[in-house]
């Protein structure tokens, strides 16, 4: 079957496009983005504005057309956190269904965070053992830790990386230090209460991180550790992260666009998401994370292949709001 996944996040419209065989991983076809800022246009009660509604629009139709054109089976859309917290979600995603025929799923952060472990797992196996899971997206932080193919605990808090910049942080650059230790009070307050259960658990054997905040944060202060033969592979300690907090801080954002890693797209909103990681990675005990090139969209993927295999879990029912929300195009 070929199955293409419509991922709809606070920056892009993202379609990966995999075929999926039983018994073996996914395999690439072809991937598709396309921007559209909801994070940046969404205003601060909420409302994502109908500019922004008409240029989702435009990304999902292109989207399904290209899918259309690669004979994409099965198209599973889902928006995560820029659209399932808007104010008007409802309406956005019948406007879409409206001009589409797509009806726009979405999962609860919850959701989100089991169904990227499930990905981590896939790209990992069984050698990694315990898996503790940190993924910083444009609204949420997804945090889930286990043994098994699914998380055995998983949680989601509203710390994005876009979220914080746009309520947390001032519009002009370079920040103060006071706003900057503001931010990490309340990020670090908002861990220290919801973390308690995931803290008292086994210590984990992998400590791994995705997202493209980790991916960027670990190209600008990591240290890649060849691959024999494979892409190298990326991994981010906090000692090495800690120090770029206060250097990032005192950039506008074409110094930080400058740097490397760091995107043009991505230099207001890397402050913030360096301020995240490096708190979580402090609450959590984590010395050094991996990056893993799979996450969420993998995560659906691998899912829907193990649904069709007829495999049976305790957290198969995870994403039942996916399910439930999405049909084919």
């Amino acid at each position: 079957m070929r199955c293409g996944v419509l991922d709809i996040g606070s920056r892009t419209v993202h379609l990966k496009i995999a075929d999926l065989f039983p018994g073996r991983p996914p395999e690439p076809v072809t991937s598709w983005k396309q921007p559209v800022r909801l994070a940046d246009a969404t205003d601060r009660q909420g409302v994502i504005p109908r500019e922004a509604i008409r240029s989702l629009v435009g990304a999902v139709t292109a989207s399904a057309a290209a899918a259309s054109a690669h004979h994409v089976d099965r198209l599973i859309p889902f928006a995560t956190s820029a659209v399932r917290d808007a104010t008007n979600r409802d309406a956005v995603l019948d406007e879409i269904e409206a001009a589409t025929g797509i009806r726009v799923g979405f999962m609860s952060g919850v959701e989100e965070a089991r169904l990227t472990f499930r990905a981590v797992r896939g790209w990992l196996g069984w050698s990694a053992g315990r898996i503790l899971l940190l993924d910083i997206g444009g609204g949420s932080l997804e945090i889930a830790c286990g043994s098994g193919t699914y998380p055995a605990l998983a949680i989601s808090l509203p710390l994005g990386a876009d979220r914080l910049t746009r309520h947390h942080l001032p519009d002009a650059t370079p920040v103060r230090k006071r706003d900057v230790k503001a931010l990490r009070r309340h990020v670090r307050a908002a861990l220290g209460q919801a973390t308690a259960e995931l803290r008292a658990q086994p210590a984990p054997l992998s400590c791994v991180a995705t997202s493209s905040t980790f991916a960027q944060l670990a190209r600008l202060a990591g240290t890649p550790r060849p691959g024999d033969g494979l892409p190298a592979v990326h991994s981010l300690s906090r000692k090495e992260l800690v120090p770029w907090v206060s250097r990032l801080a005192v950039k506008t954002d074409g110094q930080r666009a400058k740097l490397r890693g760091i995107s043009a797209s991505r230099a207001r909103q890397c402050l913030a998401g360096a301020i995240v990681a490096e708190a979580t990675m402090d609450v959590m005990a984590v010395k050094r994370l991996t990056i893993c090139p799979w996450a969420l969209r993998e995560g659906v993927l691998l899912d829907h292949l193990a649904r069709l295999e007829g495999e049976h879990s305790e957290f198969m029912t995870a994403p039942r709001a996916l399910h439930a929300l999405t049909r084919e195009a």
